[in-house]
This record gives C-alpha cells, structure tokens and sequence, in this order.
C-alpha cells in the first residue's frame, strides 16, 4: 500500500511540476534578459548607486556577492546581538556570540542551519527583519550565480556576465516575491499561523496549562520553502503543526521546494537557444531525484530492527498525519535541495533510511540541488562528463561549442573537490584536535559509535552544501561546533561560487566551434547517463569509507 500510496504521490507531483517548468522557466529567463525596469526596480537601482546599464565581468560580479553577503551577515549578527532593545523582541535577550555567528553566516549562505530553538530565542523582528529577507535574498544571489554561467555558456567573445545588483533586484521582485505571497496565502488557508501575537496561555483537555507561541509563521514558511532555505520558524521546523498543519499542505510545502530548481533547466535551455540541453539536465536531476527516492522508501517501509518489524513500520520520529510516503518524500526532496526543513526527524530513520538524505547531500545536492546551487552544480558536473568522454573518443572536449581544456577543468575540479575537503576535513578535525576532540564526545554526541559519528558527518556535510538539516541527536551550539559549522558553511557557499563565476568568465570569452559528426551530442538521453554517472563517480564515492564507518555500520549490527 505505501508504494502505490507513493506511486501516486510521484505522479501527482510530477504534473504539477511538469505543468510549472515551462511558465516558470521561461518566466525567469524573460526577468534576467529583458531589457526593461520597472519604477520600483530603477528607484532602487538610484538607492544603492548602480548603473543597470554596465555590466560585469567575472571578478566584478564575484566582488559584488561577496560584499553584498558580508553586509548581510554583519547586519544580521547586529540585529542578533541587540534585539533586547527591537520591538517586538518578546522579552528576549541578545543571543550568544557564537550562535548569533552561526546563525549570520547560516541564513546568508541559504543554508538556515539552526543551533538554537527559534520560538524560545528570537524575537519577531528579528524574524521578519533578519531571517526572512535573507531567505529572499540568499535565494536570489543563488539564481542569479547560475544565470551568470549560463551567460558564460550562451555568450562568444564576451568579457561580461550581466550585473548582480540587476539580477538580484530582478529575481527578488519578479520571482520571489509573487511566489511567496502566492504559497503564503495557500498555507494560511490550510491552517498555518500568521500573526503577532505572541505567546498565549491556554488550558488543555487534561486541565494543564500550557503557553503556545504564535507568530507570522506562513510568510516565512513559504519564501523557506520556495527559496530551498529551511529554516523553521519553530524549532519543531515543518513537523510542527502550525507550519504544516495537514497532509495536503506538506505535499504544497514539497511542490514550492521543487518548483524553482526543476524549472531553471528550463530557463537554461531558453537562454542558451536549445531547450533540448535544457531537458538534458532536467533528466539528469530527476533520474537521481527518482533512485534516491526509491532507496528511502525501500529502506522506510521495510523497517528495521525487531520494534519497527513488530509495528508493521518505522513510524518513529514520524507524524501520523503525514505517515510514511509524505515523511519519505518531504525527506528526499527537503535533501535533494539546499532546503533542510523537516517534517520528520532523519535521527530516528532506520541505519540505511538515515543515511540516504545524507547520501543524496553528498551527492552535491544537484538533483534537483537549490534554487540557482542546483543547475550550477550540474553544469559544472555536464562540463567534466564531456571532458571525461572527450577522452574516451580522443578528441577535444566542448560543450554547447565552447571548448573545455585545462583551464575549465582545473575550475571544475576545484569546484568538485571543495565539499569533499569540508566534510572529511571538518569531521576529521572534531575528532582530532584535542579541545574539540573533548567538546564533541563530551557535549555534542550523545549516541557513541556508528550512529553518533553519523550525526556528526551529517552536520559538517549539511554545512558544507548550505543545508541546514540536522541528525537531531547531536548538540550543536557548543562553541566548537558552532564556529567550525559557521566557517563550513561560509566557505562551501562562497568557494563555488567564485570558481563557478571564474568558469563562466572563461567560457564567455571564447567563441563557439562549430558542430562537426564527431561533437558529442550534449541533449542526448546517452549524455544525460553520462552525467548521472559522473554524478554518482565524482561525488558520492568519495565519502563510501566514512559511510563505512557509519550508517553502512549500523546497518549491519
């Protein structure tokens, strides 16, 4: 019953997103490569001194989201460390260096990895003020990185890519905000709260008194949602009934997730002048999206271990009201992207259902990946696929005409190699350094053995790849673990980002070599197995002897 129940899911799902990729997609395309402003966008353009007219090369743009993310974590640490003295604090204080650091780096990187309760520590302007126009944002300079490569891709003898400030006014207004609104007007009709309450004292059906925290929940529920970035407005995140009351509105939840990195292809193929290449990468993404789907499920609905044999299911960490296939799916999806929420707590999935969003993470979260992260990443990934049949036939490697040589693939390699050495070097130094060593086993992990290192090697890898989703068991606002997540965070979010910029740079001054019989053809479905592959090769094999150690361990015992 639970896979037809999934089948279904699948299916629905697919129309709905299959019926939003190509007006999404095109509408994207048509927001970064119109000529046109609107008021509200040229009033803000003259506000922060740019010329929407002059574009940007490479190292310009890259300057550009660097400066723009310092002020950001600035101004967020700020609002942080003094929000006793900001209206609407709720009577809470400053929060601690170390976690408002954590917090800074985590909501402008989109990661929204979250060392602390939120109902309990931040106030509501904090909120609305700080945390969500960061998921806006974070979302948009995302978007705005990957249109950048596509113009790479798209452009012959060009020394430039577009203008950030354009694209990050364009994508915020255009895109971001009507879909927000949009998701969050659907959510208040399903029950989400949104209001400013604060905290209200009731007494419950057993005669015990109990403080409920209110809030503008669904605004921030949806541009989370919408914008891959996760952050719960409740410490509970999307398992909480006020920001996912029902079935029905964790299903809406899964589709604002999905919609905008299952539709970039679309806009990539738009831009580039082949829809085919475009439908080239979406394959690739949902082919992964699909086989990790598969295997959670499979380990889900097995169960294991002799309480889940006996309750017919892994029900726990699980809400009733979403049961199995929507706990399933809300995982897959929420890991597949830069997302993180939760509706499930992932530390009480089975050893190998566990470690499937942790699988999917290391995979470079490019199936379908975040919104903008995600089509980068797997350009980046098509670009070393080609190289690596170029070799196999004996000939250069191009793609979409550009040719692929030294440069490009010392890019991509760097760029490939960076979470990797995150991960493995984050959790490596936890267990090394002796002050860490002691913090980690003596406050972090409380499960010692596979599972407690599980729970580290996830925290590091959802740092690395701008997460934010956590295995629950491990405590992570020691100032050890805060820090060392705050500088993964901040290094896995701007390191690609400057080597995807430098390789869009590279391929926009070249010019486009024609198509001769022996091109690999880029659209077919014998590429978009080759990427998969590649995918698979480049990435997810790297971590299999910490996997080994770990979840694979657990299994087996």
């Amino acid at each position: 019953m639970n896979w037809i129940c999934l089948l279904m899911t699948t299916a629905v799902m697919a129309v709905m997103l299959g019926l939003a990729h190509k007006p999404l997609g095109d509408h994207i395309a048509t927001t970064l490569e119109g000529d046109g402003d609107t008021k509200v966008e040229s009033w803000t353009y003259r506000i922060i001194g740019v010329d929407p007219g002059k574009e940007q090369n490479w190292s310009a743009y890259a300057r550009s989201v660097l400066a723009f993310s310092l002020m950001g974590v600035l101004l967020l640490y700020l609002l942080q460390r003094i929000q006793q003295w900001l209206p609407f604090s709720l009577g809470d204080g400053p929060v601690t260096p170390q976690v408002a650091f954590n917090t800074a780096i985590s909501f402008v990187t989109n990661t929204n990895w979250q060392a602390y309760s939120p109902e309990t520590t931040l106030g509501y302007t904090v909120q609305f003020a700080g945390l969500v126009v960061q998921n806006f944002v974070s979302a948009a300079t995302g978007i705005a990185v990957a249109v950048a490569l596509i113009r790479g891709l798209a452009r012959r003898h060009c020394a430039t890519l577009g203008n950030f400030w354009v694209d990050l006014v364009r994508i915020t207004g255009r895109v971001l905000l009507p879909g927000a609104a949009i998701g969050a007007i659907v959510l208040m009709a399903g029950g989400v709260v949104q209001n400013l309450e604060g905290f209200r004292t009731v007494t419950t059906l057993a005669g015990h008194v109990q403080t409920i925290p209110g809030g503008p929940v669904a605004s921030q529920e949806a541009i989370k949602e919408l914008g891959t970035n996760g952050g719960g407005f409740y410490n509970a995140n999307s398992s909480h009934p006020f920001e996912n009351p029902q079935a029905w509105t964790s299903f809406f939840e899964t589709f604002l997730i999905l919609v905008i990195p299952f539709s970039l292809p679309r806009t990539f193929g738009t831009m580039v002048g082949d829809r085919r290449q475009g439908m080239a990468i979406l394959k690739a993404m949902a082919t992964l999206f699909l086989l990790t789907l598969a295997a959670t499920a499979a380990f889900e609905f097995t169960g294991s271990g002799t309480a889940s044999r006996l309750a017919g299911s892994a029900m726990e960490g699980k809400e009733q009201r979403f049961g199995l296939v929507q706990s399933v799916f809300f995982a897959n999806a929420t890991t597949s992207t830069s997302t993180g929420a939760v509706n499930s707590m992932h530390d009480s999935y089975t050893a190998l259902g566990g470690m499937m969003p942790l699988l999917t993470m290391m995979l470079g979260e490019v199936s379908p990946g975040g919104v903008g992260t995600g089509l980068y990443g797997m350009l980046v990934i098509a670009v070393i696929a080609v190289f690596i049949a170029g070799l196999l036939v004996g000939r250069t490697p191009e793609y979409l005409g550009k040719k692929i040589g030294p440069t490009q693939m010392k890019i991509a390699s760097l760029y490939i190699l960076v979470m990797p050495v995150l991960v493995i070097g984050g959790g490596a130094l936890s267990l090394t350094i002796p002050g860490a060593r002691n913090s980690v086993l003596g406050s972090s992990i409380s499960n010692p053995g596979p599972h407690g290192l599980t729970e580290l090697v996830y925290a590091f890898t959802s740092g690395a790849n701008n997460n934010g989703s956590a295995f629950a068991g491990l405590i992570a606002d020691t100032p050890w673990m805060a820090s060392a997540i705050g500088v993964v965070m901040a290094l896995g979010r701007f390191i690609p980002i400057i080597l995807v910029l430098a390789l869009a740079g590279s391929l926009a001054r070249q010019g486009r070599a024609p198509a001769t019989a022996g091109t690999l053809p880029t659209h077919s479905n014998l590429f978009v197995g080759l990427v998969v592959f590649t995918a698979v090769l480049v990435t997810a094999l790297v971590f299999f002897p910490v996997l080994s150690l770990g979840p694979l361990a657990e299994g087996l015992l």
